[in-house]
């Protein structure tokens, strides 16, 4: 309880039968995570997604003003 269980990659997201790519608050959704299946009554799931940028000169040097 409180800890990490589990980190991976979510496989599919679906509202009813139907794939989808976001689901909004407060409504029921249906996922599937690859290696993972001990789910529980009550967890908590977070979900992100990491983007990576590259940094440039003219991006750092306009945020200075």
């Amino acid at each position: 309880r409180g800890s990490v269980i589990f980190e991976g990659r979510l496989d599919s997201l679906k509202r009813f039968k139907d794939d989808v790519r976001e689901v909004a608050s407060g409504f029921e959704c249906g996922i599937g995570v690859d290696k993972f299946t001990d789910w529980t009554e009550g967890d908590i799931i977070d979900a992100y997604q990491l983007v990576m940028k590259r940094r440039s000169l003219a991006t750092a040097s306009s945020n200075r003003r």
